[in-house]
């Protein structure tokens, strides 16, 4: 059995170190990554997405395949391409670039996901972009989450917000809709804002509380999370590194603290180990390589 599985878009990555640097392959998603990252860290961890009949989604398989995540259940569509997207990096950061429309993971529909896959694991896993490829996606996932609850899975939701893939309104609308039936809710600070208007991450946390999630791990870049449930709350630091690519470290966070959380039930213990996570992912470039595992997650945190 898969204790945590994903649904979502993977993507073929490009990433430009610096200006007039080649471009250097690699793979993203940000379901995707968390599930690898979720691997690394000793969790079963399974994918479901659905990729061209190309070479780009070929090495998508075989990385997850690399990385011991079930692909078995991954829809191969000759008639769609597998997403692309490029990351450069600048003084503001790193900007993303896409070339997704129309490609096979946006083409899933409610008929396509898996109901015994789903009802036989632990956990299931989405996030916003999950919704936000396609209008099918956005319905495919919320079938994925009421299979989860009718079968007492677990579900986890982070918000993810890119208003490249649609319009606020929309995203608040379908977000918050889903966020009335997920167990754990893992917003980051800037979309969480964005999404309720609001500023504190503690009145944030109590929002998505009162929609309903039993756990909230609100992400605050360097500065950490904050997790609260109903009985407590907690803001549990970050460590310093020297940061070069933040890419994917919010995917970093997410598959560290779900692979944590189902081996200790301990959503506190999880988002300390998960920031450790997530803070290592951003000392390498791309989402996939920096991505630590158990062993490098464990030794960084005993230093704290």
């Amino acid at each position: 059995m898969t204790d945590l599985i994903a649904i979502g878009e993977a993507l073929f990555e490009l990433n430009q170190p610096h200006d007039g640097a080649p471009f250097r392959p690699g793979y993203g998603g940000d379901t995707s990554n968390a599930m690898i990252a979720a691997a690394r860290c000793g969790a079963s961890t399974g994918y479901f997405t659905a990729v061209g009949a190309d070479r780009f989604g070929q090495a998508l398989v075989e990385l997850w395949r690399a990385e011991g995540v079930d692909a078995s259940r991954v829809i191969v569509n000759g008639g769609a391409h597998t997403g692309i997207y490029f990351v450069t990096h600048g003084h503001d950061g790193h900007e993303f670039s896409y070339l997704r429309a129309g490609s096979a993971a946006s083409r899933m529909t409610e008929a396509d996901v898996p109901a015994d896959y789903i009802g036989a694991a632990r956990l299931l896993h989405v996030s916003g972009i999950s919704q936000a490829i396609s209008s099918s996606a956005t319905d495919a996932v919320f079938e994925a989450i009421d299979i989860a609850r009718r079968g007492k899975v677990l579900v986890s939701y982070d918000t993810n917000l890119r208003l490249k893939l649609w319009p606020l309104k929309r995203a608040k609308a379908v977000i918050h809709e889903a966020m009335k039936s997920v167990d754990i809710a893992l917003p980051g600070l800037e979309d969480a804002r964005a999404l309720t208007g609001l500023e504190q991450p503690d009145a944030i946390a109590d929002f998505y509380l009162r929609l309903g999630a039993g756990i909230v791990a609100l992400t605050l870049g360097k500065e950490g999370a904050l997790v609260a449930t109903p009985q407590r709350r907690e803001r549990i630091a970050s460590i310093p590194v020297e940061a070069v690519d933040a890419t994917g470290a919010g995917d970093a966070f997410d598959g560290a603290f779900l692979a944590e959380l189902l081996a200790t039930a301990d959503p506190f213990n999880a988002a300390r180990f998960a920031n450790v996570a997530a803070a290592l992912s951003t000392r390498g470039y791309g989402a996939v390589p920096p991505l630590p595992t158990r062993a490098q997650t464990l030794a960084a945190l005993a230093k704290i």
